[in-house]
């Protein structure tokens, strides 16, 4: 089976399970970096957020945040993250829609967001210009994928 996640979904591949729901499964990542790394990936092969149905991303993202109380509960990290990854330039390694759930500690090295310091905070006019750019296609009908910039 080429996709890791769906061999472990299928019973092909060993998995530590946390926890589960209908149309979604947690369980915990192979690489720990920090203790309680856990992924919630949807039951069926969905690739990309992109592709994501609105009752599957809902049920995701629904155990994802019991799997973040319980990871409050067991190991009460100072701090977590939810990340999810898209394409080679996100950094998907599995091409299987996956949100992590990430416990944080202070100066663990993980997820450095803004290697080289936070950007300057964008002008008002190029803000308000790129979500004019994006209110069209959120309309109902509208594309999902918007088109390159």
């Amino acid at each position: 089976m080429a996709c890791p996640f769906c061999a472990i979904l299928a019973g092909l591949a060993p998995a530590s399970m946390v926890a589960e729901s209908q149309r979604a499964v947690a369980f915990l990542d192979l690489r720990q970096a920090v203790p309680g790394h856990v992924l919630v990936v949807p039951r069926t092969h969905i690739g990309t957020v992109y592709e994501l149905e609105a009752e599957v991303a809902a049920e995701v993202m629904q155990l994802a945040v019991r799997v973040a109380r319980a990871l409050r509960a067991a190991l009460d990290p100072p701090g977590l993250n939810l990340w999810q990854s898209n394409g080679e330039a996100g950094g998907q390694e599995v091409p299987h829609f996956h949100l992590h759930v990430q416990p944080r500690c202070p100066h663990d090295g993980l997820l450095r967001i803004y290697p080289h310091g936070a950007p300057a905070p964008a002008d008002a006019a190029s803000l308000q210009q790129l979500a004019e750019r994006l209110r069209p296609h959120l309309r109902a009908g509208a594309p999902a994928i918007l088109p390159e910039f």
